[in-house]
């Protein structure tokens, strides 16, 4: 585990930018996010065939922009299997940046959160996306910092496309990302153990283990063959095996504070107090303001469409009292408020 200072806490991190009022992944949502108060902003990274960082949720792009209307891209609609799991669809690997550029941004959760803004943004690029941060950090005069989440670093790799020295280099390419707050995330296991060794020029930048739900297991694990589960992860002996190579992990809330049968938080489990006996901080993910992500004792009316602050707002509070160190929102306004409510 390293022994340099860890990112202050706690922090609000805007998951893929403001996305709960703009269409994810797109510079527009960081813009708003910054504007809302986060204190890091989060691209999940994919390459194009031409091996440029772009920020998509996933490298299947059917559903997040308007690939489909495209008829000179119809034929590129095929069938993958990434980390094990049948995808049909259209993937940035497939696709040049200048091809993905033509291409428009769309709501993902549109049944939620409307189709108003679909076909106005871009795919951006990571470059972009330091550039715009660079520049709010100027005009704004604070360090916004950066979480970038590494999206199935095996399967690129196995694409001769491998991802993490890239990002490395764009990191060191900008007197940005080599002086803010930076924390790499992955749910694979081997791409930040080789991370962590090579670091040495980069003491702003931390590692994240994320963890998904406990029976599953790292896809890195699995295509070689092993047995380890996320589960393992979560005991005394595997946060202290991830303290050797990261600074955090990265649960799911409902770990941290499960729900009761009458759709209560519970009573926290044990599990950030043994993360931070490792040395590991703790970034729960992913508080959502919809009152269909929110417990049930805490909606407003029956729609489970509704847009729910104070909800949300409580949600998170209740996390941060039982000692998380930063969190992953959609909403980073809502994040901001309860955050200074729980400060106060």
């Amino acid at each position: 585990m390293s022994e340099r200072p860890l990112v202050p806490r706690p922090r609000v991190i805007a998951h893929r930018g403001a996305s709960a009022h703009l269409p994810e992944h797109t510079l527009a949502a960081y813009a708003r996010a910054i504007a809302d108060g986060a204190d890091l902003i989060e691209p999940d990274l994919v390459l194009t065939r031409d091996g440029v960082l772009v920020a998509r949720h996933e490298n299947e792009i059917g559903g997040t922009t308007d690939v489909a209307d495209h008829p000179r891209f119809a034929a590129r609609r095929t069938l993958k299997h990434v980390d094990g799991v049948p995808l049909e669809g259209w993937f940035t690997e497939d696709f040049t940046l200048a091809e993905l550029k033509s291409l428009r941004a769309r709501e993902r959760l549109p049944a939620l959160r409307g189709t108003a803004q679909d076909g106005l943004y871009p795919v951006a690029t990571l470059e972009e996306i330091i550039e715009l941060l660079a520049v709010e950090n100027e005009r704004r005069g604070r360090a916004i910092g950066l979480i970038p989440e590494i999206k199935h670093g095996t399967w690129f790799g196995r694409q001769g496309l491998p991802m993490e020295q890239r990002l490395l280099g764009t990191l060191r390419a900008h007197a940005c990302t080599r002086s803010v707050p930076v924390v790499i995330q992955s749910f694979e296991l081997t791409n930040l153990r080789a991370l962590r060794a090579g670091l040495g020029d980069l003491p702003n930048v931390r590692l994240l283990q994320l963890i998904d739900e406990p029976a599953a297991q790292p896809w890195d694990v699995a295509a070689s063959g092993g047995a380890l589960r996320y589960a393992d992860l979560l005991t005394p002996a595997g946060l202290r095996e991830v303290a050797t190579y990261a600074d955090a992990i990265g649960p799911n809330a409902r770990t941290i504070l499960p729900l009761d049968d009458q759709g209560r938080l519970g009573p926290p489990t044990p599990l950030v107090r043994e993360a931070h006996a490792a040395g590991l901080q703790v970034h729960a993910w992913t508080f959502r303001p919809e009152n269909v992500f929110l417990p049930t004792s805490l909606w407003h009316g029956g729609d489970p469409a509704t847009y729910n602050a104070d909800g949300s707002i409580a949600e998170i509070r209740a996390h941060l009292a039982a000692g998380i160190d930063a969190f992953f929102t959609d909403d980073p306004s809502l994040g901001r408020q309860a955050l200074e409510a729980s400060e106060h």
